[in-house]
Parts: structure tokens; sequence; C-alpha cells
């Protein structure tokens, strides 16, 4: 078994006021030649956007997009007329494939929002744009892991254009869940929103990254409750 740990003060951070975010990768000012990827997974920020702020139209293409609202709502909008509003509890999921512009606007004038963005390298290149979103119960996910994105189309979880899988596990305190990998190829990378746990017998706190493969499986831990999102993606 192989990891590498990220500590969540050892993040990259960029602080402009009206977006405060912290990138566990390589992102735009920040970086460092040693944490540019994990695998496909190329992307994962911590992002806090006050209220009446966003990002304005901006374009991408052949990425997959996966944004998880941690707190409050955020707007999108696209080029081809798209547009919706993602909430706490919800995930979405924008395939950029040939091409997209959109743009994300904290859905609120008064709160703030704080919401993952996480980018994965695709499988297959220039394919249609498109979003999907869905509403993930958290009540389904107490003490084991819900997927929640998966190259399973017209399954229970949003489909990715990669084989990769994300899960959510919300872990009371002394519980523990196994989950084991899809694919004898993959690494996952455990991200933890809140609490304390044990992966694999290393101890991670809020906003702690651990990258783990050369395994087949993880035995996650709660130290106290605990929220954690695991993402599986191919290595190579």
């Amino acid at each position: 078994m192989k990891t590498i740990l990220h500590k969540a003060q050892s993040r990259g951070h960029a602080n402009h006021g009206w977006l405060d975010s912290h990138h566990t990768f390589s992102f735009a000012g920040y970086y460092d030649p040693s944490r540019v990827n994990f695998g496909a997974l190329r992307v994962l920020n911590d992002d806090i956007v006050k209220g009446g702020a966003g990002f304005g139209r901006h374009p991408h293409d052949n990425m997959e997009i996966i944004s998880i609202p941690l707190a409050g709502a955020l707007e999108h909008g696209d080029n081809a007329g798209g547009h919706g509003v993602i909430r706490s509890g919800e995930v979405q999921i924008m395939s950029a494939g040939s091409g997209i512009t959109h743009s994300e606007k904290n859905a609120s004038e008064t709160e703030s929002v704080n919401f993952l963005q996480i980018w994965v390298f695709p499988k297959m290149r220039d394919i249609q744009p498109r979003y999907d979103q869905k509403l993930f119960p958290a009540e389904d996910r107490i003490n084991k892991f819900q997927t929640v994105v998966s190259p399973v189309k017209n399954g229970n979880a949003l489909w990715i254009n990669q084989d990769a899988w994300f899960s959510l596990g919300k872990l009371k305190a002394g519980n523990s869940s196994d989950y084991t990998f899809n694919k004898k190829d993959s690494g996952v990378y455990a991200f933890v929103i809140d609490g304390d746990v044990t992966v694999n017998g290393e101890k991670l706190n809020k906003r702690d990254g651990l990258g783990v493969w050369d395994t087949d499986k993880l035995m996650v831990v709660a130290g106290s409750d605990a929220e954690v999102l695991l993402m599986e993606v191919p290595m190579s």
C-alpha cells in the first residue's frame, strides 16, 4: 500500500475578498510540482464565496467538473441557455467536453456559500457538453458510504466520463465503514469534510486529504462525528 498525506494547513490559499479558496492541488497562482494531481484527480478546491459575488462567464473544455455545496447555494448558467441552483445536499457534474462557457455565483445576496469544486481528467475527449445534478439524502450515508458519482450510466449516481467513483460518508463517533476499490489500478483520495477519522491507520482531521493506492480496500474509523468524501480515480 502506498499513501500520500496532505494536511489541511499545507494547502495553497488565496483570499480575494469575495472569494476565499484553499487548493489541495496546484491551481491558479498556487503551484507545487509535487502536488499537481492524484492520478486523474486534477483539482480539489474548497471555496467560500461571499453573498452577491461569484465567477463570471469563463470557458472550460475536456474536464469533468464536480461541485458539492457544503453550506448555502450555488447558481450556475451557461452559454447554451442552461440555468440552475445547487444546494447543500446536492451534487452537480459538468462535462465540459468540446467546450462550454459558464458562470457560477452565490445564489444568496447575503449569506456565504461554501462548496468543493473538483476537476477530473476525462476518459473520452470532445464529448457533447452536459450538466446533471441530483439530491442525495444524508440519511442514506449514515455510517456507510453513498456513491454519488460513477461511470455507470442510468444508475443511482451521477454519470462521469471517467472510470471514477465518488462516495460520501457521514460517520458517527466510534463507528467504522469499509470501502472496497472498484478497480484494481485505482487510487482513492480521502478528503475529510468535517470531524476526525483514521483511514488505514492514518489519523486525519478536518480538511486533511490522504491518497491511497496499491491496495484494494480502505477502513475508515470515526474518532468524532465526521463527514468524508472518497474519490476513486485511475492512477494512470
